[in-house]
């Protein structure tokens, strides 16, 4: 690992100018003010749906290099829509990569919920679930909810509210911490 804490953004969104995009590349640009290096993992259609009989050495070549950013990163900052009540298919396919390698054990994991109030509640319910099978250390402290009203998000894609920029920052911050801890211990 890097000494710049890494951390992974995954989005959970195919859709062009999701905010859920919108908000993990704004976090790419607030990143350098809390000294971290934010990295967009932009993989997510090129995944192959999810196989036990494919999940074996030589794994498909969008899987290993899923893992291999996984791997590569201090820590992770999930950021997705809902749909139906829970996560989008795409995302949970993801996700389903991740239950039988070992890369997102014991990492830090964390997610914003940028839905309107009230809603997102099944995503961070399912984030939670499926990320108890991985492994991952949820920061109970950085997953937060940041109302993300379309009318911030830029000609540029970027969030131009300062409240959610400086909770993006705190976010950032709060896993990098976790991340660096994480690394000592491994460590020791």
């Amino acid at each position: 690992m890097s000494a710049v804490p890494v951390i992974l953004l995954l989005s959970g969104s195919l859709r062009a100018g999701s905010t859920n995009d919108a908000v993990l590349r704004t976090a790419q640009v607030v990143a350098p003010s809390v000294q971290v290096r934010a990295v967009m993992y932009d993989g997510l259609a090129e995944l192959p749906h999810f196989n036990p009989d494919d999940d074996t050495d030589p794994l498909p070549p969008p899987v290993a290099r899923l893992r291999a950013a996984i791997e590569g990163a201090h820590a992770i900052l999930i950021c997705t829509p809902e749909y139906a009540g829970t996560l989008p298919g795409s995302f949970k396919n993801l996700l389903d990569w991740t239950v039988g390698g070992t890369e997102i054990c014991d990492k830090p994991v964390a997610w914003v919920n940028a839905a309107a109030p009230a809603r997102g509640q099944g995503a961070e319910a399912t984030l939670r679930v499926v990320l108890g099978y991985t492994g991952a250390d949820i920061v109970e402290s950085a997953c937060v909810k940041a109302p993300v009203d379309r009318r911030t998000v830029g000609a540029d894609g970027l969030i131009d509210d300062a409240e959610v920029r400086r909770q993006l920052g705190d976010v950032l911050g709060l896993l990098a911490a976790a991340g660096e801890q994480a690394a000592v211990a491994d460590l020791a």
